[in-house]
């Protein structure tokens, strides 16, 4: 006797509305992580124009939350994590478009600000609905349907840089070149910083790793203890580094650093660090 399955099914019309969701919430509510960031920084920083920002951050944050505005009007790139279920069938059309069209809906409905031009060189005209997102997309077991978003903005990505260094470079190479783009950055990214860094991989998968590192957890250390080490150290060279708040001076540069790492080429050592600013915006749903 044969037994029966049954198979998972998820339309389209359910995560469009999901992924609209998402983009209003990471919009308008900063996350517990980052609220809690900013307020234990506020305790140990001394200066005191410092302790102003800080002060002004979560303000801010909760005038957003409040009045259903703007954390910050740049509403960024939309960035989606989708992890999908292999066992997991999408009815009624395709999963990137079911994630455009809710980003399109959120953005135009809520006056998000549209920050997505069509060409990035030579015809630079505003696409009008914030898409197309960028969407990084892998095939996991079980049948869930998992999708992390968080919106980038301009000023901190902007201040990203990677490294193809040579593994005779090793780990004071990838310090030494992470704490540099941070410091290099001084303000521009609004700091105090979330830092990101990929290392290993290759050149495109460096980058995606620093990418989705920054959707952990601000503050919650790599499981393995040689990479949690790791992380301290950068964090604190780089607070060390005098930059603080805005960076006009202070205790408090960056938040956390958050290392997520690939195997790669025996002649390779590619490291990425991807900055995302004191509103570390990130909302995620498993459906």
């Amino acid at each position: 006797m044969k037994r029966s399955l049954s198979i998972k099914k998820i339309h389209t019309d359910i995560i469009e509305k999901e992924v609209f969701l998402l983009c209003t919430k990471a919009a308008f509510d900063l996350p517990d992580d980052a609220l809690n960031a900013i307020r234990n920084a506020l305790e140990k920083e001394k200066s005191p124009r410092g302790k102003t920002f800080l002060e002004q951050y979560l303000k801010n944050a909760q005038i957003a939350k409040e009045e259903k505005i703007p954390i910050c009007q740049d509403t960024g790139v939309a960035v989606f994590f989708v992890e999908l279920g292999q066992e997991l069938i999408i009815e009624g059309g395709n999963l990137c478009d079911a994630v455009s069209k809710g980003t399109e809906k959120a953005y135009k409905e809520t006056y998000l600000r549209k920050s997505i031009v069509t060409d990035p060189l030579f015809k630079r005209k505003n696409t009008g609905t914030n898409t197309p997102p960028i969407i990084h997309t892998s095939i996991v077991p079980g049948d869930k349907l998992r999708i992390m978003f968080a919106p980038k903005g301009g000023g901190s990505e902007n201040m990203s840089a990677l490294a193809m260094l040579k593994p005779s470079d090793g780990k004071s190479g990838v310090v030494d070149f992470a704490v540099k783009t941070v410091v290099s950055a001084g303000g521009n990214p609004c700091p105090p910083v979330i830092v990101g860094v990929g290392i290993g991989g290759n050149f495109e998968t460096c980058a995606i790793l620093a990418k989705k590192a920054l959707l952990r957890k601000i503050g919650q250390p790599h499981p393995e203890p040689e990479y949690a080490k790791l992380e301290d150290e950068i964090l604190e060279k780089i607070n060390a580094s005098g930059v603080g708040p805005q960076g006009l001076g202070g205790d408090t540069t960056a938040f956390a650093v958050h290392v997520e790492y690939f195997p790669c080429h025996i002649a390779s050592l590619p490291v990425a660090v991807n900055l995302n600013c004191h509103a570390a915006r990130h909302t995620e749903i498993t459906l």
